[in-house]
């Protein structure tokens, strides 16, 4: 099915929850000034191979996106880039390949937050464990060293290809930025945010130019397996988030 016929099939009703989640992160993502002008995406599979997903349309501010203003696209149609509303050809090779690759990728979320793409920038992008934050994702990222311009076909296609260990789900893209995926809107926000966190304080520490307190290996491993284990956390965040924007009278639901 192509993307005009997507566009027009009464299915772009469909999976109003999933568009109203979206919108809700980007909305966050704005306010918390890890957006990029009118750049970067966030995409959510919709069905079980995880093949048709929704993702922001192209160059439309994140600050001013709502549900009904979400993609439907499919990963495997190949004339997606044909239709009269096509997305942007960087966000279509990247979500569109991990997509078409990586089932377990249920939604994928990716910005040029400044703390975690300075991160990205330094020749060593390995973060240590030196606080809880930053023991969150300890051993449980990818850094990618091989970029190589825009994220077109070919650049998503070497990058799905990193993906396939479903237990590591935050990309230090090397020279980029941050990508990161989770089985909800609420589980990939909510690691987004804490990975800018603890990006932030990470950096931080490294500008007094005082030696790091690093936990050790056991001890990070157990702070980043409870955490994981956290009865809810990621639910309760990205709902009490949805909560405000409700209080605001906020359109992100429309």
């Amino acid at each position: 099915m192509s993307l005009l016929a997507l566009a027009t099939s009464p299915s772009e009703t469909d999976f109003w929850e999933e568009r109203a989640d979206l919108a809700a992160a980007f909305r966050w993502t704005a306010r918390l000034n890890m957006h990029e002008a009118v750049a970067n995406h966030f995409s959510l599979a919709v069905n079980p191979e995880g093949t048709r997903f929704l993702m922001n349309p192209n160059q439309r501010h994140f600050s001013l996106l709502t549900a009904s203003s979400m993609l439907l696209l499919d990963a495997e149609d190949r004339a997606t880039m044909l239709g009269n509303n096509a997305p942007d050809p960087t966000a279509w090779g990247l979500h569109g390949a991990i997509h078409r690759n990586c089932p377990h990728a249920r939604c994928v979320m990716h910005v040029h937050s400044i703390n975690s793409t300075v991160l990205a920038c330094l020749q060593d992008s390995a973060m240590p464990p030196i606080d809880q934050n930053t023991a969150m994702f300890y051993g449980r990222t990818i850094i990618d060293e091989e970029f190589s311009g825009l994220a077109f076909e070919s650049e998503g296609e070497r990058c799905a290809s990193m993906l396939s260990d479903p237990r590591k789900k935050v990309m230090i893209m090397g020279n980029h930025g941050l990508l990161v995926i989770g089985s909800t809107v609420a589980d990939a926000f909510n690691r987004l945010y804490y990975f800018e966190r603890a990006a932030e304080t990470y950096i931080r520490a490294l500008q007094t130019g005082k030696p790091l307190r690093v936990l050790s290996h056991e001890i990070a491993e157990k702070t980043a397996s409870e955490l994981e284990d956290y009865p809810g956390q990621s639910d309760r965040h990205f709902s009490e988030l949805k909560a405000i924007l409700d209080a605001e009278g906020s359109n992100y639901a429309d």
